[in-house]
């Protein structure tokens, strides 16, 4: 199953693999820079799975969601 995630990343990943996206640095996600990706390194954040792995991330995902869903 092919997946379109152009819009996400920059130029150079757009063909990779997701395992390969995943092991990239948060800087392959469109908007980022390597300046961000020695801040992120500070919190321990080094890929793009950290980056989505990263508890206060999940965090705050799941408060957009509930927000969402508040009535």
């Amino acid at each position: 199953m092919g997946m379109n995630l152009n819009k996400l990343l920059d130029k150079e990943f757009e063909t990779k693999s997701l395992a390969e996206i995943l092991d990239a640095p948060p800087s392959a996600l469109e908007g980022l820079t390597p300046k961000h990706d020695e801040i992120l390194a500070g919190f321990k954040i080094k890929t793009i799975r950290d980056l989505g792995n990263w508890k206060y991330a999940k965090s705050a995902a799941a408060l957009v969601a509930l927000a969402d869903a508040e009535e």
